[in-house]
């Protein structure tokens, strides 16, 4: 049986995406209605977790209490609607750095299923908002989910395959829009 899991992506899916990064906590800025998504999953019985790459740290843009700042803000404007965040995952490598975890591999949501001591991520769903959110659940067996926010549609852009009917991947205008077709049952296969 699938756990019901939900991975989320951050940047882009829970809250404003920038091209120069989400530097500190005044720049971090939550989408309303994902804030509200998480809790209404929560609050019907999923857990939902974060894998996030991170890697304006290795870069020098911010360090590791700046973004436990954002994430501490984002857990408790989840636990005030109700909701709750299992585990945030972070890679805080570049690619050079040839770790495990930066996505596309699937490192962040392996430490996710060790954290939530799970057999399998299999059937579990992977939302992001970049194809690299998409190939790290594949890896591991998830359902994906892309959403048009963050760089949603430039992702949608440069691989149209992913809009297709016989996609593997729904595609659903924000976060919000998937918690809605998942908790009406429409998206369990």
């Amino acid at each position: 049986m699938a756990p019901r899991l939900v991975i989320l992506d951050r940047d882009g899916v829970i809250n404003q995406d920038s091209d120069n990064y989400i530097k500190s906590l005044a720049e971090w800025v939550p989408y309303p209605s994902a804030i509200t998504a998480i809790a209404r999953l929560s609050q019907q019985g999923w857990t939902v977790a974060v894998a996030t790459n991170q890697s304006g740290i290795a870069r020098g843009y911010y360090d590791e209490a700046t973004l436990e700042s954002m994430h501490t803000r984002m857990l408790s404007l989840v636990e005030a609607e109700g909701g709750r965040i299992e585990h945030i995952a972070y890679c805080p490598h570049i690619s050079e750095d040839r770790c495990d975890c930066r996505k596309p591999l699937p490192g962040l949501l392996r430490q996710i299923q060790d954290a939530l001591a799970l057999d399998s991520l299999e059937g579990a769903w992977m939302v992001g908002d970049s194809y690299r959110d998409l190939e790290a659940g594949a890896a591991v067996g998830c359902r994906l989910a892309l959403v048009r926010t963050g760089k949603g549609e430039r992702t949608l852009a440069k691989h149209p395959e992913l809009g297709r009917t016989d996609s593997e991947a729904e595609v659903h205008d924000d976060l919000a829009g998937f918690v809605d077709q998942l908790l009406q049952g429409n998206l369990d296969t």
